[in-house]
């Protein structure tokens, strides 16, 4: 009789080898008994069996093991997405130091690169081009001189606008207010909130003039709210509004039955990234969940992982941005702004719909 092959248990591992996930590189090594070397996931050599295989933590086990570096793929060394990461790196410290944009000719000579290829690399590692991300860290100087310049014209200046109207053109979104409010800390700007209770705990939902701006999840309803005032401290905070309840009673009612849908507009405030990503999240049904590395595959952005990781973290709309939809490569569940056991809660409610 002939024999019956061995059968592996299934390992995550093992997908990713065939897959040739560059994402996984760095997180584990592997060996091929038949040709004593040890390669990255991403290795482009031809697959070995199953059988042949087996994982290390690092590469000095594999090493240890008897193993020596694979030619193709160079295991030793830094990554393919290393050395792109660090190509990025340097491009972003250049870009922040200047008074000025530069030129998609002037990074990509620093890179060694043609400016083609740079810019395919720059999108592919930060989810950006390299002048929207010129323009986000311009923004970010730009709330930083709000808060110094003497007049709201200095601060356009000193943040490295070319003219006010370039400002202007994109700081409704990115500030959620006019620039003389933001400076002010949000003054005149009229913020409704409300803290009920739901099957997760306390909720807070705040609403602005332009839609719901905040949906927080919390054991303290007091902490809830003083992280409302942190965000808007001059804003005019409204409570006690009854007409608002019933707004917080269908935000509850979406919670519990997330299915069912949220019929209120959102003001959804970031950068030009973040928004992407909290698209791409709105965009995922009710009962299935996502990768980060399907998420940023799926914004054109697919080496971009720790910053779509990031924008979720930075989410400010609990389920109405489900960000609790995304989980690890494994399908192991991740941290979350607002508990892990929440996120558990929240997906096998919405697996049961």
């Amino acid at each position: 009789m002939k024999p019956q092959p061995t059968q592996l248990p299934n390992d995550p591992r093992w997908t990713a080898v065939q897959t040739r996930d560059a994402s996984a590189d760095g997180t584990f090594w592997y060996s091929v008994r038949t040709t004593g070397v040890y390669c990255r996931p991403s290795c482009g050599s031809r697959a070995p069996l199953r059988q042949n295989v087996a994982f290390h933590a690092t590469r000095e086990d594999a090493k240890r093991a008897g193993f020596r570096p694979c030619k193709r793929c160079k295991p030793d060394g830094p990554s393919q997405a290393e050395r792109q990461a660090t190509l990025v790196a340097a491009a972003c410290r250049t870009i922040e130091a200047a008074e000025s944009m530069p030129t998609l000719e002037v990074l990509a000579q620093q890179a060694g690169l043609s400016p083609f290829h740079f810019q395919r690399m720059f999108k592919a590692v930060a989810g950006v081009t390299p002048r929207q991300y010129g323009a986000a860290h311009r923004g970010q100087r730009m709330r930083q001189e709000l808060g110094l310049a003497a007049r709201v014209t200095d601060a356009i200046y000193e943040a490295g606008y070319g003219s006010s109207s370039r400002f202007y053109e994109t700081a409704a979104d990115e500030l959620g207010m006019t620039a003389s409010r933001f400076r002010r800390g949000g003054d005149q700007a009229h913020i409704r909130f409300a803290v009920g209770q739901s099957s997760l705990g306390a909720i807070l939902v705040a609403r602005s003039d332009q839609g719901i701006c905040a949906i927080t999840l919390g054991d303290d309803p007091d902490a809830l709210v003083r992280q409302l005032q942190d965000r808007f401290p001059n804003a005019e905070l409204i409570g006690d509004d009854r007409d608002f309840d019933r707004v917080v009673a269908q935000v509850v009612g979406f919670v519990e039955a997330p299915n069912q849908g949220l019929d209120l507009p959102l003001d959804i405030r970031g950068t030009a990234f973040q928004r992407r990503v909290w698209q791409a999240l709105r965009e995922i049904p009710a009962g299935e969940t996502v990768s980060y590395t399907e998420v940023a595959r799926r914004i054109g952005a697919p080496a971009s992982v720790r910053a779509v990781a990031g924008a979720c973290a930075a989410n400010h709309l609990a389920v109405a941005v489900p960000c609790h939809r995304v989980v690890r490569n494994d399908g192991g569940l991740s941290g979350y702004r607002w508990g892990v056991e929440r996120k558990r809660a929240l997906l096998e409610r919405e697996g049961r719909q």
